[in-house]
């Protein structure tokens, strides 16, 4: 299992040209300033109360994972060299025992700029339910449907902050795949997802090199952002595969895309009013859009305690249809955070999204409470609930499940 793990990373990272740099990086005469090594080990539990809808489907999973970071800064923290690593092993998906380099990079400060060399993860985005201009990293789907965890990206990305604001710039050198659960997987499409066999509109595959620029500035109370983005989408079409209507997999597709994002925060006392739009162009298609907006509004010290408790609003609007469409076309994303701001650093957040065409529901919860200064526990609970056939999520309707994550930091 170990060996597979193994060959997957090799042939889903970078060329040997990064890790050169980097591993010249780090054998740098120059006496270190800082370092540090830190991770942790979980172990985590997934039970599925409905039957499942695939005979290959289990109704409960154990996993073990690990994530681990090493920083080293030198030069009078004017460089810094960061590796970061994730392994998982799973009971019941083949496809979820995977293994990645999340970053693997080499930092230099200059007067004015800033410079990157290798993986990164980077985020862009404020709102809660979806992050549309997020557009760097590739979803690493096999871990969450949520969209939050992501492949390291290789680049070579500069930064320079100015008066009139942070301008930043990538080249993304070489494309990642998104991962997709195999047969045994939940939730999962209703036929499996055939990543060997994706595809892409760009002629030179996955060796395609993508660019995006983006500028952001605080105006006052305002957070400004714009972005744009060109090369392979992250976001697959998935396409059937088999005969007189017998689908038996579906391959992915990657489109060549240009993107335009921009984002908008405005903080006024208690109040969060959040944006993203994007106008998306697929080369050989129509030109899309899509937007997420709405607010989080906090109530501070709630009965006298030290207690946070927010309430959170947004619409979700994307006019993608066929193939292309998403499952948040039009839909209303209600939730609550509540921050009990203890010693345990204990959070929870519910959210509910509805889709106001066909009236079906997702409805998701996070808490995470520290045990102690080593240990952590968190639970996530993922449901569906009056699912239409039309809706995208009508594969996921008995997917619902419960899932513990205990994990022991160092």
């Amino acid at each position: 299992m170990l060996k597979d793990m193994s060959s997957s990373v090799k042939s889903s990272f970078f060329g040997p040209t990064f890790s050169v740099l980097v591993i010249m990086t780090c054998l740098a005469a120059t006496p270190t300033v800082a370092s540090d090594f830190t991770g942790f080990l979980s172990l985590e539990t997934r039970l599925f109360p409905e039957e499942a809808l695939h005979p290959d489907q289990s109704d409960a999973s154990i996993s073990v994972a690990s994530d681990i970071e090493y920083y080293r800064d030198w030069d009078d923290y004017r460089q810094r060299m960061v590796v970061s690593g994730f392994a998982r092993a799973d009971s019941s998906d083949e496809e979820r025992t995977h293994a990645d380099i999340r970053q693997f990079y080499w930092w230099r400060k200059f007067d004015s700029a800033e410079l990157y060399v290798g993986a990164r993860q980077v985020f862009w985005g404020v709102t809660e339910s979806v992050h549309l201009v997020d557009v760097i990293n590739q979803d690493d789907l096999v871990e969450n449907i949520d969209g939050e965890d992501k492949l390291g990206q290789p680049m070579i990305s500069a930064l320079t902050q100015r008066r009139w604001g942070t301008l930043e710039l990538y080249a993304l050198l070489g494309f990642r795949e998104r991962t997709f659960p195999g047969s045994e997987g939940r939730p999962r499409t209703p036929v499996v997802v055939d990543g060997d066999k994706a595809q892409y509109q760009a002629e030179e595959g996955d060796d395609h090199i993508d660019f995006a620029v983006r500028w952001s500035k605080v105006l006052g109370d305002w957070d400004v952002g714009a972005s744009h983005f060109s090369g392979t989408s992250r976001d697959p079409i998935l396409l059937p595969v088999g005969s007189a209507g017998d689908v038996v997999a579906l391959t992915p597709y990657y489109p060549l895309v240009e993107q335009t994002g921009f984002d908008l925060q405005m903080t006024k006392g208690a109040w969060l009013w959040k944006l993203e739009a994007i106008s998306l162009k697929e080369k050989d298609a129509q030109r899309n859009t899509a937007a997420v907006g709405g607010f989080e509004y906090s109530f501070f010290g709630v009965g006298g305690s030290s207690s946070d408790l927010g309430v959170l609003l947004e619409y979700q609007f994307d006019d993608r249809r066929g193939l292309r469409e998403t499952v948040n076309q039009n839909d209303l994303a209600l939730g609550t955070r509540w921050m009990l701001n203890d010693f345990k650093s204990t959070e929870f957040l519910a959210l509910v999204s509805v889709d106001l065409d066909n009236g079906s529901r997702f409805f998701s919860f996070e808490g995470s409470r520290r045990l102690n200064d080593s240990w952590s526990l968190e639970a996530e609970v993922r449901m569906f609930s009056n699912v239409s056939r039309e809706d995208p999520i009508y594969a996921f309707r008995a997917d619902d499940y419960f899932q513990l994550d205990l994990r022991r930091y160092f």
